[in-house]
């Protein structure tokens, strides 16, 4: 069964803390790895609506590529508003310049009627490739990404559920 708090002698109490931070501090740098093999900010997101339906559902993973600077019209990528946290995904239906000149974009949803510019900064007419972009995507998980939807809908079950696993690896006897 599983042992009280009381009942772990001290060492095996450090041993038990250092084992979930040791765990959470690998997940950070595999992140950040991660972030400097794909050189993008956030190289997993989740789609968060159902803009791009049929091409991506709600909670949806994408996984995001950002070597490459020459987008090409109908590829999907993932932008930032100026101002906003919330990263969006779209397919690229317009490019300006590129070559010499910054390369620059407008997107669309492909469930939306109209193009991004709505959804752009005050101000705004188009994305700028080398500031605007996270990335383009190159791959994507199905429906794994519901965890983190419902996680950020309702915090209480992120505390519940980080609690929970903090109280399993303290209370776990190797």
């Amino acid at each position: 069964m599983l042992p009280s708090l009381s009942t772990l002698q001290p060492r095996q109490l450090l041993a038990q803390v250092l084992n979930f931070a040791l765990i959470l501090s690998t997940a950070f740098m595999l992140w950040k790895g991660l972030s400097v093999a794909t050189d993008s900010p956030s190289p997993i997101v989740v789609v968060l609506s159902g803009s791009m339906e049929p091409a991506f559902q709600r909670g949806d993973i994408l996984l995001l590529w950002n070597r490459g600077m020459d987008t090409k019209i109908g590829e999907i990528v993932v932008y930032n508003v100026r101002g906003k946290d919330i990263p969006i995904v779209h397919r690229v239906v317009r490019r300006f310049g590129g070559g010499g000149k910054p390369l620059k974009l407008l997107t669309k949803g492909d469930n939306n009627l109209a193009d991004d510019t709505e959804l752009y900064a005050r101000g705004q007419e188009y994305l700028e490739r080398s500031k605007d972009v996270i990335g383009s995507v190159v791959g994507y998980v199905p429906f794994v990404g519901y965890v983190t939807i419902l996680l950020s809908e309702h915090p209480w079950l992120k505390t519940v559920m980080l609690g929970l696993m903090g109280v399993m690896v303290v209370l776990q006897r190797e």
